[in-house]
């Protein structure tokens, strides 16, 4: 295989994961993913920017093929899926200096054991030039690790953006339709950079100031529209809450699911749009995209032992750990004999900045009792979206 030149100098060397299902024994890849390293070749100097997962090594190497020498590999990235080609690169090319952030060389030193002293640590802001192209290296600390950088290929007015904009989507286009690539961008989002907003908007702040052709993030395709995805990181991180309830759900004998389609019903007839996700079949990136937008979540799970449903917990620990912007959480939970889900729930989403609302636990079956109550907090939502003008 040959490079595949994206501008005059710059080349893609990445392998694309057509057939991986599944991120991190975690997050589910439906459209496959890919590993992207850049190629730089300068009037004088020649740089290979990241490497790829260790499984594709080969694909990197034969792209490689024809490249007699490399004066530096830069690692934006510690992570295996981007650096953990790099011993084997490291003993084709020598004498090729590997430039990372300083906060990289302990983790590329504790991940792949390449001696840290053959690492050489980048200031933000740096410049190296190449002849007729320079390099600008810019930190971007925790999208999503603390070591991750970009580069700004000045002349080029390119950005090589790391995770940062990235998506998990297997194509053989080296630049992607946005009509395509957004929705998977978004849900790389959701999944990956959700629980660190704030580092994101600084970093979007940052990066804002730059004059931009392209953005080539290290998954997916490249963006030929910068602004297009930056604006959407931008409403995906600051955008208004919608008018929107999402609801994971588990049911084992049938109540909990009882309870949750009078609340779907009880909420359309508001006008509030639900989206519901069953924890026994869910593709949990689906459910962390739709939390993107939502104003409220609702739990609804049957009891275990006291505690909600383990597929719930499962849920719960995630929802925790990607801390979605909802303004509003409520418990929709049966039970036989007793009860401590709300309990549960309160402590596994304390991170949320999100108003609990009064827990609803119905006993056994839901009786009509039980349903006027679902349809009091169906009122007690829609009432709350209303006050704040959500649409």
């Amino acid at each position: 295989m040959r490079p595949r030149e994206i501008v005059p100098g710059v080349y893609y060397v990445g392998a694309v994961d057509w057939d991986r299902r599944l991120f991190d024994a975690l997050i589910p890849l439906p459209e496959g993913t890919s590993y992207n390293a850049y190629l730089v070749q300068g009037s004088e100097k020649t740089v290979l920017f990241d490497t790829v997962d260790p499984s594709k090594t080969e694909v990197l190497l034969e792209y490689l093929e024809g490249v007699e020498s490399l004066d530096y590999i830069v690692i934006q990235h510690a992570e295996q899926d981007h650096s953990g080609s790099l011993p084997v690169v490291m003993s084709r090319y020598p004498k090729a200096r590997v430039l990372c952030s300083p906060k990289a060389i302990d983790l590329l030193a504790t991940h792949l054991h390449v001696p840290a002293e053959a690492l050489t640590a980048v200031a933000d802001g740096e410049e190296l030039s190449l002849g007729d192209k320079t390099l600008r290296f810019l930190h971007t600390p925790w999208v999503h690790w603390p070591e991750t950088m970009s580069t700004y290929l000045v002349e080029d007015r390119m950005l090589l953006s790391c995770d940062l904009f990235g998506s998990h989507l297997a194509t053989s286009d080296l630049f992607g339709r946005d009509e395509e690539v957004l929705p998977a961008a978004k849900r790389y989002f959701a999944e990956i950079m959700m629980p660190l907003r704030p580092a994101v908007r600084k970093n979007l702040e940052k990066l804002g100031t730059l004059d931009l052709d392209a953005i080539a993030p290290s998954h997916g395709p490249i963006h030929g529209h910068p602004s297009v995805i930056m604006n959407a990181y931008r409403d995906w991180v600051d955008g208004p809450a919608r008018n929107l309830v999402v609801i994971p759900y588990v049911t084992m004998h049938g109540s909990t699911l009882a309870l949750v389609e009078h609340l779907t019903g009880a909420l359309a007839v508001r006008g509030v749009r639900v989206e519901r996700f069953d924890l026994s079949t869910v593709d949990l990136g689906r459910l962390a995209v739709a939390m993107v937008d939502a104003a409220t979540l609702v739990v609804a799970t049957p009891t275990v032992l006291t505690n909600p449903h383990p597929a719930m917990m499962s849920a719960l620990h995630l929802i925790g750990a990607l801390r979605p912007p909802v303004r509003h959480l409520a418990v929709l939970a049966s039970y036989g004999w007793a009860s401590n889900v709300a309990d549960v729930v309160i402590s596994l989403t304390a991170g949320l900045k999100a108003e609990m609302m009064e827990p609803l636990l119905v006993r056994g079956s839901p009786r009509a009792e039980d349903l006027s109550r679902v349809d009091e907090l169906a009122a007690a939502i829609a009432a709350r979206h209303a006050e704040e003008g959500l649409e």
